[in-house]
């Protein structure tokens, strides 16, 4: 699974990820990121992702770009032991792409030429 963050040079873009537990025991997963760009992504809520049995539990994820190049990272929520019952580890692909660049200010100048 690919998640795609496009925006402005500096924006923070943030996206949902719906997670289903479909067994009779809670589920609880430690979240992180790895790869190059890993820093650039974050999760506001905290590391640690908790779903009640039958549930469904929805994990944002930020990211900000720091530079024009495109950013790459993989997330991994890997299960921690609840109850005796483990769930399978996640990996989801995260891609960004800068689709343009906002200014912070914008500047008047005014060029005098001296004749001679």
């Amino acid at each position: 699974r690919t998640i795609e963050f496009t925006g402005a040079l500096h924006a923070t873009v943030v996206k949902q990820v719906r997670l289903k537990n479909p067994s009779m025991k809670t589920l609880a997963y430690s979240a992180t990121f790895v790869g190059r760009d890993a820093y650039d992504f974050s999760l506001p809520e905290g590391n640690t992702v908790i779903i009640a049995p039958k549930r469904q539990a929805t994990v944002s994820v930020e990211f900000t770009s720091h530079f024009l190049h495109p950013a790459e990272a993989m997330l991994l929520l890997i299960s921690k032991r609840v109850g005796g019952i483990r769930g399978a580890t996640l990996t989801f692909s995260l891609k960004s792409q800068v689709k343009h660049i906002e200014p912070a200010v914008s500047l008047s100048v005014k060029l005098l030429l001296s004749q001679k």
